[in-house]
Protein backbone atom coordinates (compact mmCIF):
# COMPACT_ATOMS: atom_id res chain seq x y z
CA UNK A 1 0.00 0.00 0.00
CA UNK A 2 1.47 3.56 -1.16
CA UNK A 3 0.49 6.82 1.38
CA UNK A 4 0.23 9.71 -0.37
CA UNK A 5 1.88 12.16 1.54
CA UNK A 6 -0.63 15.46 1.83
CA UNK A 7 0.25 18.96 3.75
CA UNK A 8 -2.26 21.44 4.83
CA UNK A 9 -2.72 25.04 2.59
CA UNK A 10 -4.44 28.45 3.20
CA UNK A 11 -6.22 26.78 0.14
CA UNK A 12 -6.89 23.25 1.29
CA UNK A 13 -5.07 20.10 1.79
CA UNK A 14 -2.45 19.53 -0.62
CA UNK A 15 -0.85 16.27 -2.15
CA UNK A 16 3.26 16.65 -1.69
CA UNK A 17 4.77 15.88 -5.93
CA UNK A 18 7.98 16.46 -4.87
CA UNK A 19 10.34 17.76 -1.98
CA UNK A 20 14.04 18.40 -1.56
CA UNK A 21 15.73 18.79 2.17
CA UNK A 22 19.11 20.46 2.39
CA UNK A 23 20.57 19.85 5.51
CA UNK A 24 22.38 22.82 7.22
CA UNK A 25 24.17 23.34 10.32
CA UNK A 26 25.09 26.75 12.27
CA UNK A 27 27.64 26.20 14.78
CA UNK A 28 25.87 23.18 17.14
CA UNK A 29 22.78 23.57 15.47
CA UNK A 30 21.32 21.49 13.16
CA UNK A 31 18.41 21.88 10.60
CA UNK A 32 17.30 21.70 7.10
CA UNK A 33 15.51 23.50 4.59
CA UNK A 34 12.92 22.11 2.64
CA UNK A 35 11.31 22.90 -0.67
CA UNK A 36 7.83 21.33 -1.60
CA UNK A 37 6.15 21.26 -4.77
CA UNK A 38 2.37 20.75 -3.98
CA UNK A 39 -0.64 19.89 -5.79
CA UNK A 40 -4.25 21.27 -4.91
CA UNK A 41 -7.49 20.02 -5.72
CA UNK A 42 -8.13 21.08 -9.17
CA UNK A 43 -4.43 20.91 -10.13
CA UNK A 44 -3.11 24.13 -9.18
CA UNK A 45 0.53 24.30 -7.93
CA UNK A 46 1.66 25.90 -5.39
CA UNK A 47 5.91 25.67 -4.20
CA UNK A 48 6.05 25.95 -0.02
CA UNK A 49 9.74 26.41 1.68
CA UNK A 50 10.07 25.35 5.29
CA UNK A 51 12.76 24.41 7.62
CA UNK A 52 13.06 21.53 9.89
CA UNK A 53 14.46 21.48 13.51
CA UNK A 54 13.85 17.49 14.66
CA UNK A 55 12.09 16.14 12.14
CA UNK A 56 9.66 18.60 12.93
CA UNK A 57 8.39 21.10 10.34
CA UNK A 58 7.97 24.58 10.54
CA UNK A 59 6.97 27.64 8.91
CA UNK A 60 8.80 30.99 8.94
CA UNK A 61 11.87 32.60 7.56
CA UNK A 62 14.07 30.06 5.69
CA UNK A 63 17.51 31.17 5.62
CA UNK A 64 19.99 29.74 2.88
CA UNK A 65 23.85 30.33 2.36
CA UNK A 66 25.63 30.81 -1.33
CA UNK A 67 26.64 27.15 -0.87
CA UNK A 68 23.27 25.88 0.51
CA UNK A 69 21.93 27.53 -2.64
CA UNK A 70 24.19 25.51 -4.95
CA UNK A 71 23.30 21.89 -2.79
CA UNK A 72 20.29 22.42 -3.30
CA UNK A 73 20.22 23.69 -7.37
CA UNK A 74 22.12 20.54 -7.48
CA UNK A 75 19.29 18.26 -5.79
CA UNK A 76 16.45 19.36 -7.92
CA UNK A 77 18.36 18.11 -10.89
CA UNK A 78 16.66 14.74 -9.60
CA UNK A 79 13.23 16.78 -9.25
CA UNK A 80 12.36 17.93 -12.00
CA UNK A 81 8.91 19.21 -11.92
CA UNK A 82 9.78 21.43 -8.98
CA UNK A 83 12.88 22.76 -10.51
CA UNK A 84 10.65 24.11 -13.36
CA UNK A 85 8.07 25.35 -11.31
CA UNK A 86 10.74 27.43 -9.74
CA UNK A 87 12.30 28.09 -12.64
CA UNK A 88 15.94 26.73 -12.01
Amino acid sequence: MTTTKTSATPWGRATVVEEVSVAQRAGDKRFASTVQLLEAKGGERLVRFSYSTGGAARRGPVTLRARDLERLRAALEQHPDLASALKL
